[in-house]
Protein backbone atom coordinates (compact mmCIF):
# COMPACT_ATOMS: atom_id res chain seq x y z
CA UNK A 1 0.00 0.00 0.00
CA UNK A 2 1.52 3.04 -0.73
CA UNK A 3 2.66 5.17 2.58
CA UNK A 4 3.35 8.90 2.81
CA UNK A 5 6.74 8.77 1.01
CA UNK A 6 5.35 7.41 -2.14
CA UNK A 7 1.86 9.61 -2.12
CA UNK A 8 4.35 12.76 -1.79
CA UNK A 9 6.42 11.66 -4.30
CA UNK A 10 2.92 11.35 -6.07
CA UNK A 11 1.91 14.73 -5.49
CA UNK A 12 5.88 16.39 -6.40
CA UNK A 13 5.97 14.51 -9.81
CA UNK A 14 2.12 15.39 -10.97
CA UNK A 15 2.28 18.81 -9.88
CA UNK A 16 5.04 19.28 -12.64
CA UNK A 17 3.15 17.16 -14.77
CA UNK A 18 -0.62 18.30 -14.60
CA UNK A 19 -0.72 21.22 -12.30
CA UNK A 20 -2.07 23.96 -14.44
CA UNK A 21 -3.87 21.70 -17.13
CA UNK A 22 -7.58 21.28 -17.80
CA UNK A 23 -9.17 17.94 -17.56
CA UNK A 24 -10.34 17.12 -21.28
CA UNK A 25 -12.13 13.40 -20.59
CA UNK A 26 -13.44 11.78 -17.80
CA UNK A 27 -13.08 7.24 -18.46
CA UNK A 28 -14.97 5.61 -15.28
CA UNK A 29 -14.52 2.29 -15.92
CA UNK A 30 -15.51 0.99 -12.30
CA UNK A 31 -18.36 2.96 -10.79
CA UNK A 32 -17.39 2.22 -6.96
CA UNK A 33 -14.32 3.92 -7.68
CA UNK A 34 -16.35 7.02 -7.53
CA UNK A 35 -19.33 8.72 -5.42
CA UNK A 36 -21.22 10.20 -7.93
CA UNK A 37 -23.00 8.67 -11.17
CA UNK A 38 -20.22 8.57 -14.01
CA UNK A 39 -22.19 11.42 -15.90
CA UNK A 40 -22.26 14.03 -12.22
CA UNK A 41 -18.90 13.06 -12.03
CA UNK A 42 -17.73 13.69 -15.77
CA UNK A 43 -20.27 17.02 -15.85
CA UNK A 44 -18.46 18.52 -12.67
CA UNK A 45 -14.66 17.65 -13.13
CA UNK A 46 -14.51 17.93 -17.57
CA UNK A 47 -13.49 21.30 -18.25
CA UNK A 48 -12.11 22.16 -15.34
CA UNK A 49 -8.52 23.24 -14.43
CA UNK A 50 -6.43 21.41 -11.75
CA UNK A 51 -5.33 24.49 -9.52
CA UNK A 52 -3.10 22.65 -7.21
CA UNK A 53 -2.33 18.91 -5.30
CA UNK A 54 -2.03 18.65 -1.84
CA UNK A 55 -1.32 15.45 0.41
CA UNK A 56 -2.75 14.57 3.90
CA UNK A 57 -1.22 11.15 5.04
CA UNK A 58 -1.76 8.71 2.44
CA UNK A 59 -4.72 11.03 0.75
CA UNK A 60 -3.93 12.88 -2.04
CA UNK A 61 -6.45 15.83 -3.16
CA UNK A 62 -6.30 17.61 -6.51
CA UNK A 63 -8.02 21.43 -6.13
CA UNK A 64 -9.86 21.79 -9.36
CA UNK A 65 -10.95 25.82 -10.45
CA UNK A 66 -14.53 25.04 -10.22
CA UNK A 67 -14.20 25.16 -6.52
CA UNK A 68 -14.40 20.92 -6.47
CA UNK A 69 -11.53 19.28 -5.03
CA UNK A 70 -10.73 14.82 -6.05
CA UNK A 71 -10.04 12.73 -2.96
CA UNK A 72 -7.39 10.03 -3.74
CA UNK A 73 -6.81 7.10 -1.59
CA UNK A 74 -5.36 4.06 -3.24
CA UNK A 75 -5.34 1.63 -0.26
CA UNK A 76 -3.72 -1.71 -1.10
CA UNK A 77 -2.40 -2.46 -4.85
CA UNK A 78 -3.33 1.46 -5.65
CA UNK A 79 -0.96 3.50 -7.68
CA UNK A 80 -1.06 5.87 -10.72
CA UNK A 81 0.12 5.89 -14.45
CA UNK A 82 0.71 9.30 -16.50
CA UNK A 83 0.95 8.94 -19.91
CA UNK A 84 -0.66 7.99 -22.91
CA UNK A 85 -2.26 4.80 -24.18
CA UNK A 86 0.95 3.70 -26.03
CA UNK A 87 3.27 4.03 -23.04
CA UNK A 88 0.78 3.00 -20.32
CA UNK A 89 0.62 -0.47 -18.40
CA UNK A 90 -0.85 -3.23 -19.87
CA UNK A 91 -3.15 -2.96 -16.90
CA UNK A 92 -6.82 -2.99 -15.94
CA UNK A 93 -8.04 1.19 -15.11
CA UNK A 94 -10.59 2.03 -13.33
CA UNK A 95 -10.61 5.93 -13.47
CA UNK A 96 -8.93 7.46 -16.63
CA UNK A 97 -8.23 11.39 -16.57
CA UNK A 98 -7.28 13.03 -19.51
CA UNK A 99 -5.38 16.37 -19.71
CA UNK A 100 -5.34 16.98 -23.00
CA UNK A 101 -2.34 14.47 -24.88
CA UNK A 102 -1.30 13.28 -20.97
CA UNK A 103 -3.86 11.07 -19.00
CA UNK A 104 -3.73 9.83 -15.79
CA UNK A 105 -4.51 5.90 -15.07
CA UNK A 106 -5.38 4.83 -11.90
CA UNK A 107 -4.15 1.32 -11.90
CA UNK A 108 -5.78 -1.24 -9.36
CA UNK A 109 -8.43 0.68 -7.61
CA UNK A 110 -10.37 -2.01 -5.98
CA UNK A 111 -9.93 -0.90 -2.28
CA UNK A 112 -9.32 2.52 -3.40
CA UNK A 113 -11.43 6.05 -4.12
CA UNK A 114 -11.85 8.66 -6.08
CA UNK A 115 -14.01 11.27 -4.74
CA UNK A 116 -15.35 14.49 -6.22
CA UNK A 117 -16.59 16.78 -3.16
CA UNK A 118 -16.59 20.29 -2.02
CA UNK A 119 -13.23 21.33 0.28
CA UNK A 120 -15.32 21.52 3.42
CA UNK A 121 -16.19 17.72 2.72
CA UNK A 122 -13.01 16.37 1.89
CA UNK A 123 -11.56 18.35 4.79
CA UNK A 124 -14.30 16.46 7.45
CA UNK A 125 -12.92 13.21 5.82
CA UNK A 126 -9.52 14.00 6.92
CA UNK A 127 -10.51 15.58 10.51
CA UNK A 128 -9.59 12.27 12.54
CA UNK A 129 -5.72 11.64 11.14
CA UNK A 130 -2.96 12.31 13.34
CA UNK A 131 -0.15 14.74 12.98
CA UNK A 132 1.79 15.01 9.94
CA UNK A 133 5.57 13.14 10.96
CA UNK A 134 7.58 15.28 9.00
CA UNK A 135 5.57 18.33 9.48
CA UNK A 136 8.18 21.29 11.41
CA UNK A 137 5.42 22.02 13.81
CA UNK A 138 5.77 18.21 15.25
CA UNK A 139 7.76 18.44 17.94
CA UNK A 140 9.52 15.33 19.65
CA UNK A 141 7.79 16.00 22.86
CA UNK A 142 4.29 15.87 20.49
CA UNK A 143 5.71 12.70 19.66
CA UNK A 144 6.37 11.00 23.26
CA UNK A 145 2.56 12.27 24.33
CA UNK A 146 1.08 10.78 22.05
CA UNK A 147 2.73 7.00 22.27
CA UNK A 148 4.22 6.69 25.92
CA UNK A 149 2.64 4.38 28.70
CA UNK A 150 -0.10 3.63 25.87
CA UNK A 151 -1.26 -0.06 25.19
CA UNK A 152 -0.65 -2.44 22.19
CA UNK A 153 2.21 -2.94 20.00
CA UNK A 154 4.79 -0.83 19.24
CA UNK A 155 3.63 -0.96 14.97
CA UNK A 156 0.30 -1.09 15.77
CA UNK A 157 0.54 2.08 17.46
CA UNK A 158 2.92 3.58 14.39
CA UNK A 159 0.44 2.66 12.19
CA UNK A 160 -2.55 4.15 13.85
CA UNK A 161 -3.67 6.99 11.73
CA UNK A 162 -5.23 8.35 14.39
CA UNK A 163 -2.24 8.86 16.23
CA UNK A 164 0.21 9.67 13.42
CA UNK A 165 -0.49 10.01 9.44
CA UNK A 166 1.23 8.50 6.76
CA UNK A 167 3.13 5.29 7.97
CA UNK A 168 2.18 1.74 7.34
CA UNK A 169 3.24 -1.89 6.96
CA UNK A 170 6.70 -0.84 5.51
CA UNK A 171 7.79 1.94 7.10
CA UNK A 172 6.88 0.64 10.59
CA UNK A 173 9.12 -1.89 9.87
CA UNK A 174 11.92 -0.08 8.72
CA UNK A 175 11.55 2.65 11.52
CA UNK A 176 11.66 0.28 14.29
CA UNK A 177 14.96 -1.49 12.69
CA UNK A 178 16.70 2.07 12.38
CA UNK A 179 15.41 2.70 16.31
CA UNK A 180 16.54 -0.70 17.30
CA UNK A 181 13.88 -1.90 18.56
CA UNK A 182 11.49 -4.96 17.57
CA UNK A 183 8.21 -3.60 16.62
CA UNK A 184 6.52 -6.77 18.28
CA UNK A 185 7.32 -4.76 21.76
CA UNK A 186 3.93 -3.30 23.43
CA UNK A 187 4.52 0.87 24.19
CA UNK A 188 4.42 0.42 27.93
CA UNK A 189 7.42 -1.66 27.83
CA UNK A 190 9.63 1.25 25.88
CA UNK A 191 11.28 3.87 27.85
CA UNK A 192 11.40 7.47 27.03
CA UNK A 193 15.03 7.02 25.28
CA UNK A 194 13.48 4.51 22.98
CA UNK A 195 10.36 6.67 21.75
CA UNK A 196 13.41 10.10 21.44
CA UNK A 197 15.26 7.28 18.94
CA UNK A 198 11.62 6.43 17.06
CA UNK A 199 11.19 9.96 16.58
CA UNK A 200 14.43 10.69 15.12
CA UNK A 201 14.02 7.36 13.37
CA UNK A 202 10.48 8.55 11.64
CA UNK A 203 12.22 11.86 10.56
CA UNK A 204 14.93 10.14 9.14
CA UNK A 205 13.39 7.01 7.74
CA UNK A 206 10.42 9.03 5.66
CA UNK A 207 12.52 12.01 4.60
CA UNK A 208 15.32 9.26 2.46
CA UNK A 209 12.40 7.42 1.62
CA UNK A 210 10.18 11.07 -0.08
CA UNK A 211 13.74 11.73 -1.49
CA UNK A 212 14.30 8.71 -3.00
CA UNK A 213 10.70 8.26 -4.36
CA UNK A 214 9.67 5.71 -1.92
CA UNK A 215 9.71 1.88 -2.28
CA UNK A 216 7.12 0.98 -4.97
CA UNK A 217 8.86 0.33 -8.26
CA UNK A 218 6.20 0.85 -10.98
CA UNK A 219 7.08 4.41 -12.90
CA UNK A 220 4.82 7.34 -12.85
CA UNK A 221 5.48 8.22 -16.10
CA UNK A 222 7.89 7.27 -19.19
CA UNK A 223 11.23 7.96 -18.86
CA UNK A 224 10.06 8.16 -14.43
CA UNK A 225 13.75 6.84 -12.76
CA UNK A 226 13.00 8.66 -9.30
CA UNK A 227 9.95 6.15 -8.53
CA UNK A 228 11.03 3.33 -6.60
CA UNK A 229 14.44 4.25 -5.43
CA UNK A 230 14.08 3.69 -1.74
CA UNK A 231 13.02 0.41 -2.47
CA UNK A 232 16.50 -1.18 -2.91
CA UNK A 233 17.03 0.83 0.53
CA UNK A 234 14.99 -1.20 2.76
CA UNK A 235 16.58 -2.60 5.44
CA UNK A 236 14.46 -5.59 6.72
CA UNK A 237 10.85 -4.78 4.71
CA UNK A 238 10.13 -8.02 2.89
CA UNK A 239 13.56 -9.03 3.78
CA UNK A 240 12.75 -12.23 5.56
CA UNK A 241 15.06 -15.38 6.10
CA UNK A 242 17.61 -12.83 4.26
CA UNK A 243 21.21 -11.75 6.43
CA UNK A 244 20.81 -8.25 8.04
CA UNK A 245 23.17 -5.99 6.80
CA UNK A 246 24.25 -4.57 9.82
CA UNK A 247 25.08 -7.14 11.93
CA UNK A 248 24.37 -10.44 10.18
CA UNK A 249 21.67 -11.90 12.08
CA UNK A 250 18.78 -13.05 10.13
CA UNK A 251 15.67 -11.32 9.32
CA UNK A 252 12.53 -12.58 10.44
CA UNK A 253 8.69 -12.51 9.33
CA UNK A 254 5.70 -12.57 12.30
CA UNK A 255 1.90 -11.10 12.33
CA UNK A 256 1.06 -8.45 14.26
CA UNK A 257 -2.95 -7.74 13.74
CA UNK A 258 -3.15 -9.68 10.58
CA UNK A 259 -0.36 -7.29 9.26
CA UNK A 260 3.28 -8.85 8.32
CA UNK A 261 6.09 -7.69 9.96
CA UNK A 262 10.04 -7.81 9.67
CA UNK A 263 12.70 -7.63 12.16
CA UNK A 264 16.27 -8.82 12.99
CA UNK A 265 15.67 -10.57 15.33
CA UNK A 266 19.40 -10.26 16.68
CA UNK A 267 20.36 -6.23 16.46
CA UNK A 268 16.84 -5.01 17.46
CA UNK A 269 16.40 -5.39 20.95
Amino acid sequence: MPELPEMENYRKLLTQQLVGRTITAAAIHRVKSINTSVEQFQEEAVGSRLTQINRRAKYLLFSLASGKVLLLHLMLGGWMYCGTDRDKPDRTTQVELSFGEKTLYFIGLRLGYLHLLPPQEAMAALAGLGPEPLAENFTEAMFIDRFKGKGGRLKTALIDQKQIAGIGNCYSDEICFAAGIRPTQTCRELAEGDWSELFRSTRRVLTEATARGGYMESPLYAGDTLTGGFNEMCKVYDRSGEPCYRCGGTIVRTDISGRKTFYCERCQR
